[in-house]
């Protein structure tokens, strides 16, 4: 049942006052937000649980040796020596870290200024086809790329790019567009249009405006999404698995660390060394990590702003 109260307004009058009192005094909403933040967080520390226990796992595995593991797989390390991380880079994994550092140098900072540029037109400018050029961006994110492999696979070998890096670069640049401009298009068209308005009349010009003027409007957006590039390509193992391949006897190995973890498992063949691989896998993952955990406060500025705005 409801209570209803009255409290004297400053006027003299009576101003009506409703608070909901359950029988029981349980206080009814107020419990019930207590209720689900309890399971929220709960759910919250279970998932961060099932993150980081295996990653823990895979760290401390890097420092024990073949018995240890044997012995007991979730035992705690009875040396702590760096020397395996030196092994695994020794076998091959600092070629691969290099390999990928290349590609991604190029791959990235192009994916963001192709991306941008597009999504930038399609978001400030209205003229014929616009909407069907939007939506052909955005079918490509929903282009699974096992269906593309094989023409794929015969176009870049046409182009006579197989095994070489700015093969690679084109194709990261080119799968990771929808998703860029998707997101960026969101974004660009949350920027207030006073500025790009002041902009034109003070004279500048169409790219004046979009370098200095829009791009640094939308630097929360750009890092956000190329925090999600930058992980998206790190972790690329299909397509640098077709298109990474030694053609030839006399073509070198350009192999990154998706493809370099599976050649450092496939050469251990009956001389097994795990905390190699171990290591090896926990190189790969560090740099992410670091860049993840480096520019999470960004990331989540640059997916809430164009929900704020």
């Amino acid at each position: 049942m409801n209570a209803i109260t009255k409290e004297t307004a400053s006027g003299g009058g009576t101003i009506p006052k409703q608070r909901a009192v359950r029988k029981d005094g349980s206080g009814g909403p107020k419990t019930e937000g207590v209720v689900l933040n309890v399971f929220s967080h709960g759910f919250l520390a279970l998932w961060a649980l099932m993150i980081v226990l295996p990653l823990l796992w895979l760290v401390l595995s890097s420092f024990k040796t073949d018995s240890q593991i044997a012995g007991s797989a979730f035992g705690w390390p009875q040396n702590w020596t760096f020397d395996v991380f030196g092994r695994a880079w020794d076998k091959g994994i600092g070629d691969y870290f290099l390999n990928t550092v290349i590609v991604l140098v190029f791959s990235v900072p192009l994916t963001m200024l192709f991306g941008s540029m597009a999504a930038y037109v399609l978001a400030r400018y209205q003229f014929w086809g616009n909407r069907l050029l939007y939506y052909f961006f955005v079918a490509g994110a929903m282009f699974p790329v096992f269906l593309a492999l094989v023409p794929l696979f015969f176009m870049v070998k046409l182009l006579g790019m197989l095994n070489t890096y700015q093969g690679l670069i084109l194709v990261y640049v080119a799968y990771s567009m929808p998703f860029t401009v998707f997101f960026m298009h969101a974004f660009f068209r949350t920027l207030p249009t006073a500025v790009f308005e002041a902009a034109v009349l003070d004279g500048a010009s169409h790219t004046r405006t979009f370098f200095q003027v829009m791009m640094p409007m939308a630097k929360p957006g750009l890092l956000s999404v190329g925090i999600f590039n930058t992980l998206g390509q790190w972790n690329q193992f299909v397509l640098p698995t077709v298109l990474m391949q030694p053609q030839s006897g006399d073509d070198p190995e350009r192999y990154v660390l998706t493809q370099g973890l599976i050649q450092l498992q496939q050469q251990q063949g009956y001389e097994t060394d795990l905390p190699v691989l171990f290591a090896g896998v926990t190189i790969a993952m560090i740099p992410m990590l670091v860049v993840y955990l480096s520019f999470q406060r960004q990331v989540q500025a640059g997916l809430t702003s164009a929900t704020l705005k």
